[in-house]
């Protein structure tokens, strides 16, 4: 896959945004591998303080995006590890060193908007544009095709499923934005916990959902993220073994400022500060143990190595 799209590569600045999106890639079949995913914001641009820190103050604000990410990058080598990485497309136009650095260590590369605004607040043209130029960021900082896609704070919700179709629409293959659990912020609790296949007006999108657990009536997310710091670690890495003993692949996410420490302190809400700055200290670790115990991949490779998909229509 990486030789195609370095023989592509000259041809991109000519390439409209659909053609920019590749048709998943062939991969053999080999035992379940579970995806590996990296969302490229910096630790300004979370949700959490978008009403702290406006988009107009991005470009004032100290970033540690590109050294925080080369963290992530050695870490992966060092277990010879490849990733998803979704790159905000504002990352991208600005750091395009760092997106190559990405596709150039053999990553594969998604996209993860534009300018981290929540779908739900967006109407369909303003989505388009907004996936449309971060695609195009993307695509000319690496040289590289773009086909899959992670909306901000898994903000596809049933109130913007029509960003689904735009998706289809452009031409993406993959999609990790729906969230199956209830969440102030996100959440499709009627959606599938396991990879499917999204049928939208004749095209169809594969939909991986970040791991839950059902414990009766509840359903419980298992790690990635937050959840990753906060949850008893024990609990999240049975659940995750009984998956893998299943054979279920599952999805772990991150973003590079949850291994930095050191970080800028930024005033808010207290919500928003114990969901951005609690357990920062326990990400690295815990990744680690994951990375030893799990066989991970990127998205496409896990997708790959799922016998089965089932169909989900949407409500």
């Amino acid at each position: 896959m990486a030789s195609s799209l370095c023989a592509e590569q000259d041809g991109l600045v000519q390439m409209s945004v659909e053609e920019r999106i590749s048709p998943s890639a062939a991969v053999g079949y080999r035992e379940v591998r579970h995806a590996l995913t990296v969302d490229v914001e910096d630790y300004f641009q979370v949700s959490a303080f978008r009403n702290v820190v406006s988009r107009d103050c991005w470009p004032q604000m100290p970033s540690r995006v590109e050294r925080n990410t080369e963290n992530l990058l050695e870490l992966f080598s060092n277990y010879d590890l490849h990733a998803t990485f979704f790159v905000l497309g504002w990352i991208a136009e600005r750091f395009p060193r760092l997106v190559r650095r990405i596709h150039e260590c053999g990553h594969e590369l998604g996209c993860h908007s534009f300018a981290h605004r929540l779908v739900y607040e967006l109407n369909p043209s303003e989505f388009r544009e907004d996936t449309r130029r971060a695609v195009n960021a993307i695509a000319d900082a690496a040289g590289a095709l773009v086909y899959a896609y992670r909306a901000p704070s898994f903000s596809i919700t049933l109130r913007s499923l029509w960003a689904l179709e735009v998706l289809v629409e452009l031409g993406f293959r993959y999609d990790s934005s729906i969230f199956p659990i209830r969440h102030d912020l996100y959440g499709l609790p009627s959606a599938p916990r396991q990879p499917f296949r999204v049928v939208v007006n004749g095209g169809q999108l594969v939909e991986f959902p970040p791991p839950t657990q059902q414990f009766g009536p509840w359903t419980i997310p298992v790690t990635g993220g937050g959840y990753l710091r906060f949850l008893p670690f024990s609990l999240q890495r049975r659940a995750l073994q009984i998956k893998h003993a299943r054979s279920e692949p599952f999805l772990l996410y991150l973003h590079p400022w949850e291994l930095d420490t050191d970080q800028p302190r930024i005033p808010g809400p207290l919500t928003s500060r114990l969901r951005h700055y609690t357990g920062l200290a326990r990400t690295s670790d815990r990744l680690r143990h994951l990375i030893e115990e799990f066989p991970f991949g990127t998205l496409s490779e896990a997708v790959e190595t799922t016998e089965s998909l089932p169909e989900w229509r949407l409500p």
